[in-house]
């Protein structure tokens, strides 16, 4: 068959080719509760154009999906947000976001399969939802920070009772973001790896 060259498949942006330098790639997921800002934090920080999987919310969510806090939310991740981000020249980061609606968590376990790390990423007006996915983390043993989102009406608290309240060990960091913003996206990052590198460094992490 003789196609057209307009109609020739584009193949990888030149930008979106992996760095000739890399040496060793990471994988991290990034989970929370519906409407917390996953899509958002791998979009700001990726380097690379995100794959994401957002389909239009519909009638059928409703009564069964939570979006409190985020009624004004039109659509949603059903399977993964996908990104890449260079820490150095040699360690790429390799980003994957959950979808938040408990209806796709089935989802989730393909998702931590080799994953070194994560980022639980919370709102304060809805704390309750992070329970079971830290739990989900702490089942497969999978290490992970605590990224709080800073929504512009939602409640702060010191770092002290937010530990308090989400039941976290003392050693599991807790860092304050805005997902929008690339360097503090960043940071979160940069946050998580030096704390898989202290696990490493103690013999906790295997």
């Amino acid at each position: 068959m003789d196609f057209k060259s307009s109609e020739m498949i584009p193949g990888p942006r030149t930008e979106d080719h992996l760095p000739h330098t890399a040496q060793a790639a990471v994988k991290i997921v990034i989970v929370g509760g519906f409407g917390v800002g996953k899509t958002t934090m791998v979009g700001s920080v990726s380097e690379i154009r995100p794959l994401t999987t957002e389909e239009t919310m519909t009638q059928a969510g409703i009564g069964v999906d939570d979006n409190y806090g985020s009624e004004s939310k039109t659509a949603t991740t059903v399977a993964m947000d996908f990104g890449r981000i260079s820490i150095t020249d040699q360690l790429v980061l390799y980003l994957f976001g959950t979808p938040g609606q408990e209806r796709f968590w089935f989802l989730w376990n393909g998702l931590f399969e080799g994953a070194l790390g994560a980022v639980v990423l919370i709102d304060t007006r809805r704390l309750e939802v992070s329970f079971d996915v830290m739990g989900r983390l702490e089942e497969r043993g999978v290490p992970f920070v605590v990224a709080v989102n800073s929504f512009p009406d939602a409640p702060r608290y010191p770092v002290g009772e937010l530990r308090t309240a989400l039941d976290l060990s003392p050693e599991i960091p807790i860092i304050e973001c805005d997902a929008r913003r690339r360097a503090s996206s960043r940071d979160v990052l940069m946050t998580l790896m030096r704390f898989l590198h202290s696990l490493a460094m103690s013999g906790a992490l295997t």
